[in-house]
């Protein structure tokens, strides 16, 4: 991740040498969240880096925002920020756990990894990335109907985790549920534009529901 924000950065400072030689450089959280609002995209981007790296899960909603941003760095810098708040519960150790079983996931040890994100939970249930991670996990492991039960609660908790939307999108075309799939990979596109790969992805399914004499609507 920080190699993506890096080559992101450096993009935009290049893109925008013309117009200033340097990049701003924000010193507190209140300059930060007025950079978020500025005219200029180098502004925004510097707020949405500074929320990405010093904020919390409860800064999600400003930097989804951006996800929205006329400029394409801004938003791309927004994506990759608003994971990383999301993945903060405010607790040090907390977080080391939900880290711990994103590894286990991530070299398949998908059982391991539902039980170290349910000590998440338990720890923290009010934190939507425990639930998010774990339905991940048990979607990975095949528990398809677990899952989902795990992505209403990400959904309570966060209504505009577009990972879980997508999930849910994901799930459903498992289970052969084609409109509701297309239903939430739409809702995950309303929060985050930049998910482009959907618009293929429901394009396709509405082709296959009509081939099934299905309609999407």
């Amino acid at each position: 991740m920080p190699y993506i924000l890096g080559f992101l950065l450096a993009a935009f400072l290049a893109l925008s040498a013309s117009a200033q030689p340097s990049f701003p450089e924000l010193e507190s959280r209140a300059a930060a969240l007025e950079a978020l609002e500025d005219d200029d995209a180098r502004y925004r981007a510097a707020g949405v880096l500074y929320i990405g790296r010093t904020g919390l899960a409860a800064d999600g909603p400003l930097l989804v925002k951006r996800l929205s941003d006329e400029h394409p760095v801004v938003r791309a810098v927004a994506e990759q920020s608003v994971w990383r708040v999301w993945s903060r519960s405010g607790d040090a150790e907390t977080d080391q756990l939900l880290a711990a079983g994103v590894e286990e996931m991530e070299i398949g040890l998908y059982n391991e990894a539902i039980h170290t994100f349910s000590n998440v939970i338990k720890r923290k249930p009010d934190f939507a990335e425990g639930w998010n991670k774990r339905a991940t996990a048990l979607f990975l492991a095949g528990d398809l109907r677990a899952s989902l039960a795990d992505c209403d609660e990400v959904v309570k908790r966060n209504p505009q985790h577009f990972g879980a939307l997508s999930g849910y999108g994901q799930i459903y075309f498992r289970l052969k549920e084609y409109k509701k799939s297309i239903e939430y990979f739409r809702r995950a596109l309303e929060v985050n534009p930049n998910l482009t790969e959907l618009e293929t992805v429901i394009r396709r399914l509405e082709r296959l529901m009509r081939s099934k004499g299905q309609r999407a609507v």
